[in-house]
């Protein structure tokens, strides 16, 4: 066996999710939905179990599938969502997750670089780290259009943290942590050395390993304990 197989691999590069995993948002994401059907005219109890069933995914995805495929329409919802959203932001109905900005701090002190991501608009994700104020808090944040267009369930955000950072040079050494089934799946297809579910979200243990999570945590509390256990 080769010197580099036999070396033991880091996971020095942590891809977080924000609303759900880092970031409580009290239910936000359908209150601004709501907000967004009702402002075109649309009944929101008809569409509410798909946006539910596919929380993590890129928004405008979300609703070119509602409006079926017709793209002026998902833009005009997608644009009306992210307003409805930067409004409750705004009026400060968001918080950290406890343990959340601790963990990432860990996470740094063990000289990991972390990455965080999202399925909202630059312009919603900049509110939301502007309303925590954690604009520094990470190097580098990506939403889908840093990643050319593509969000979750594809591995495209994670990938583009891979490229961006130059922080590890395989993607078994990639961590990928999220609330979501399409977060899991994001970092599956990524080819993640750890893809950890947390339960401070939209979905169930049973989802998350569905979707291909290796580990299932109460919360990213306890990230940084398990990627040094998996170091060690």
């Amino acid at each position: 066996m080769s010197t580099l197989n036999n070396h033991k691999r880091k996971h020095d590069l942590v891809v977080l999710d924000m609303a759900g995993t880092t970031v409580a948002d009290g239910g936000l994401v359908e209150q601004a939905f709501t907000a967004a059907a009702e402002r075109l005219g649309e009944d929101p109890a008809t569409m509410i179990d798909y946006v539910r069933a596919t929380m993590g995914e890129s928004k405008i995805s979300v609703f070119r599938h509602l409006f079926g495929g017709d793209e002026g329409r998902a833009q005009e919802a997608n644009l009306a969502f992210e307003a409805a959203y930067g409004d409750l932001v705004s009026g400060g109905r968001i918080a950290p997750v406890p343990g959340a900005a601790e963990a990432i701090a860990a996470l740094k002190a063990q000289g990991r670089r972390v990455v965080l991501t999202t399925g909202f608009a630059r312009v919603t994700q900049d509110a939301i780290l502007d309303a925590l104020g954690w604009q520094d808090l990470v190097e580098l944040t990506l939403c889908p259009a840093d990643a050319g267009g593509r969000g979750r369930p594809y591995p495209d955000m994670v990938l583009a943290a891979f490229l961006r950072t130059g922080a590890v040079d395989d993607v078994r050494q990639l961590v990928v942590a999220g609330d979501t089934s399409y977060d899991m799946l994001s970092g599956v297809r990524a080819g993640a050395g750890i893809v950890a579910g947390v339960l401070t979200g939209a979905h169930d243990e049973t989802a998350l390993r569905e979707h291909g999570a290796t580990h299932v945590l109460a919360s990213v509390a306890g990230l940084p304990a398990l990627i040094g256990e998996s170091d060690a």
